[in-house]
């Protein structure tokens, strides 16, 4: 089979790992699987020449890959999802998978949204508004939703938020349980008049609410009182990532990361981690499983003292998956970094960075008396040159916690392994 996007690569816009197998996703909508024990390419999951890949999501519960995708033979207007063993990739079959989710029809701007943490499936149809609930575990519907009022759900551990069309100056609100829809409270929230809302979640009991040019509003939903925080101290971020394990979330705003606890105090700042790209885009972000480190792309400092020998345990090698290799230009580079951070203290425990000084062991091979050191310099040269090419434009980032291995995909669609 001859896939036609592959006649001009595309950048990597998502990386994820599943045991020794490394998959990339092209924005072209190709996406190749990588034995991490060769470094060879052992298939694309592309099944069709027409199909178009958006996102990949591993799915632990029955260690298998889901992909989903849109085709052109339908223009490119319904997502289509199927599962496929990671036993069967491996094997080079990534056409053993099977559809799931045949009966929803998810045309834009339906959707579906795989929930780890509660190991459920949320889908939406937009032609008839219903939302549907699967077990992660073997796919099957667990309850509808059906209310064109609902205009969004917001999914927390152990429950649901269905946030609903404004009436008057407040805003309906239910709180559900994810296990089986029952209603766990139904409640109001007042709303300032005229003036448009920036975001509502969800994390627990705590109800976060913000209005432009308003305090935000922290509302506990069991006992009604409500903690207000400054508009000035907390702006409008463009990302949050709730830390489940710490009771804390993260903000994101102008390259800028912050923690926040839930009764609006500032918990971290951190010392060194301005992120390379102003939109926060969670596939350049990795926060590992226990909470307490953030990998991000950032932007390089070349005055910081800190450096590859000063805590940075992850690389001492690059090293490309892509088959392909890019031309190297004489012009100055402009590279940014991968920073490690702890989330609680804020402090860079690690970079990444192009000016790293890398250990080069190859020695000249002229003769065994030859004591010429210019091999030696060439390969250093070659090494610190494709450090500084990965190192550029990255656009997507996975940690691997059982390899201990940073993956990294750029603009070019190439893909390096960063490891011991």
């Amino acid at each position: 089979m001859v896939l036609p996007f592959l006649r001009k690569r595309s950048k990597i816009i998502e990386i994820v790992a599943a045991r020794d197998i490394v998959f990339a996703l092209a924005q072209s909508g190709v996406c190749a699987a990588f034995s991490r024990e060769t470094n060879q390419r052992i298939c694309f999951l592309n099944v069709t020449a027409d199909e178009v890949i958006r996102s990949l999501f591993y799915n632990k519960n029955n260690d298998s890959l889901i992909t989903v995708s849109v085709y052109a033979s339908d223009n490119f207007s319904s997502l289509k999802c199927r599962s496929t063993r990671i036993e069967y990739i491996r094997r080079g079959q990534p056409d053993a998978g099977f559809a799931l989710f045949e009966s929803e029809s998810l045309k834009w701007p339906g959707f579906v949204e795989f929930d780890d943490v509660n190991g459920k499936v949320l889908t939406y149809s937009a032609q008839d508004s219903i939302y549907k609930v699967f077990d992660l575990k073997n796919y099957t519907m667990l309850y509808s939703i059906s209310d064109r009022n609902v205009q969004e759900i917001k999914i927390s551990p152990g429950i649901m938020l269905l946030i609903f069309t404004k009436v008057g100056g407040h805003v309906p609100l239910k709180i559900l349980s994810i296990e089986d829809g029952t209603v766990l409270k139904s409640f109001s929230h007042l709303l300032h008049r005229n003036k448009k809302v920036d975001f509502i979640e969800q994390f627990n009991e705590k109800l976060l609410v913000k209005q432009e040019n308003e305090n935000l509003q922290i509302l506990d939903v069991r006992n009604a009182e409500l903690t207000e925080v400054s508009k000035n101290e907390f702006m409008t971020p463009s990302a949050f990532i709730f830390l489940y394990e710490n009771q804390l979330f993260l903000t994101f705003r102008n390259r800028t990361v912050a923690v926040w606890n839930f009764r609006g105090e500032l918990v971290t700042s951190f010392e060194d981690h301005l992120l390379w790209h102003p939109d926060c885009n969670t596939n350049n972000i990795y926060i590992t499983s226990d909470q307490d480190l953030i990998i991000s792309y950032c932007k390089a400092d070349s005055d910081d003292p800190l450096s590859e020998g000063n805590g940075s345990y992850f690389l001492k090698f690059v090293s490309p998956l892509c088959v392909h290799t890019m031309n190297l230009f004489d012009t100055p580079r402009v590279t940014g970094s991968i920073n490690i951070s702890n989330i609680l203290t804020g402090k860079c425990l690690a970079k990444i960075r192009a000016s790293n000084s890398f250990p080069v062991e190859e020695q000249c091979s002229c003769s065994d008396k030859c004591g010429c050191s210019s091999k030696t310099q060439s390969n250093a040269s070659r090494i610190r040159s494709r450090v500084a090419e990965a190192l550029e434009d990255i656009t997507a980032l996975f940690y691997d916690e059982e390899r201990n291995e940073i993956y990294t995909g750029n603009r070019y669609g190439l893909v390096h392994v960063w490891s011991n």
